[in-house]
């Protein structure tokens, strides 16, 4: 293992939305950037997991590109072929009668990635330094005027050459912010305590998810009686959340593939659950009795809980910023509450903020970042 120490301008921690877009910028901007993600994979909670010959989107469903910022990497996602559209009416479910009423409908289609909707963290992550399996354990000032941040190799820790230290000018914190508090203050930050407090006030509600696969004879009925049901709603008091036809996302599916969001109540109720496998049937024998019967009897199933899945009290402006003792800004969906847009308005705002403390140039359009990216070999 490696034990030397790499300087860069700005160090940005999380390989989410935010922390990608954020990272784009400063690079387009010139500025020396690395990325440390924790995981193997990029892309936060636009996630997809691939098992049992298939896939699921356990996270984020779709993109909605009813926002500026959606809207524009929507279209430049479509013209590379990585997004389609999906639906344009979100149905809520009726218990009991199974009946599917339109809840909401759209003024643009939802757009999914027939690949996985990772497909669109992957694109955000194109020309990038990324460290992965890297969890960042302490951000520290030194005496030369940079962040110290010390890190841990997570599982397979991928590259051995990949060093245990990064020194940057200034950091980046695009996770969830209870994570971000964990990390400021497992070390000596000096961080004001302001800083830290607006974070801890930032509070979050987890959800359980749930995908499930089920006999292939029940994907030729859905698609043969034209079944409309690609997004579903829940009623408040039901321990679901939303219902998503996964195998309704490309073409070629031979079998049905659901995921099965829980509400942060029952997720609550079972968050530090040892056996999984068994809150996961839980939520298919409620989602059975609301929609098909045969959706309490999976072939196969996996469950993930997401402990940071909605932002339930957030912060009201785009970032958290502070110069004491170094530059410092925190960024992420939790900055407002339109998920994927205030992810994507909070990672430029942060670029924008840490690149005028190190004296950068000004901020290319967004349009011009986006294809940049789809361009560039």
């Amino acid at each position: 293992m490696s034990d030397r120490i790499v300087e860069f301008d700005i160090a940005v921690i999380g390989a989410g939305i935010a922390g990608l877009t954020c990272a784009q910028q400063l690079r387009c901007l010139g500025h020396s950037v690395v990325v440390l993600e924790k995981s193997r994979g990029v892309g936060g909670r636009v996630a997809t997991r691939r098992l049992y010959d298939t896939q699921a989107d356990f996270g984020a469903p779709f993109l909605d590109p009813r926002e500026r910022l959606s809207q524009q990497l929507v279209q430049v996602l479509s013209r590379a072929g990585i997004v389609v559209p999906w639906t344009d009416t979100v149905y809520q479910v009726q218990e009991g009668d199974g009946q599917l009423n339109p809840a909401v409908n759209l003024s643009a289609p939802y757009y999914v990635a027939p690949a996985g909707i990772n497909a669109v963290g992957k694109f955000l992550a194109r020309h990038l330094e990324i460290w992965r399996c890297r969890r960042v354990q302490t951000v520290t000032p030194t005496d030369q005027g940079n962040w110290h941040l010390e890190l841990e190799a997570m599982g397979d820790s991928g590259d051995a050459a990949v060093p245990l230290a990064v020194r940057a000018k200034a950091v980046v914190m695009a996770i969830p912010a209870p994570q971000a508090v964990m990390v400021l203050e497992s070390g000596e930050s000096g961080l004001p305590g302001p800083f830290v407090d607006r974070l801890k006030a930032v509070e979050f509600d987890p959800c359980i998810s749930v995908m499930a696969g089920y006999p292939a004879s029940k994907q030729r009925e859905l698609v043969q009686g034209e079944y409309r049901g690609r997004s579903l709603l829940f009623p408040p008091e039901s321990p679901l959340r939303g219902l998503f036809w996964q195998s309704s996302k490309g073409s070629g599916a031979t079998q049905p593939v659901f995921v099965l969001h829980s509400s942060a109540e029952f997720a609550e109720k079972y968050l530090d659950a040892t056996d999984l496998e068994s809150v996961g049937r839980e939520l298919c024998d409620w989602v059975g009795e609301w929609v098909f019967p045969w959706l309490k009897d999976p072939e196969w199933m996996q469950v993930h809980r997401w402990r940071y899945a909605f932002c339930r009290r957030s912060l009201t402006e785009p970032l958290l910023t502070a110069m004491t003792p170094l530059p410092m800004v925190c960024a992420g969906d939790w900055c407002g509450d339109r998920q994927i847009e205030t992810a994507l308005q909070s990672g430029l705002a942060a670029a924008e903020w840490v690149s005028d403390r190190l004296g950068g140039g000004p901020m290319p359009p967004l349009a011009s970042l986006w294809e940049a990216i789809a361009t560039k070999k």
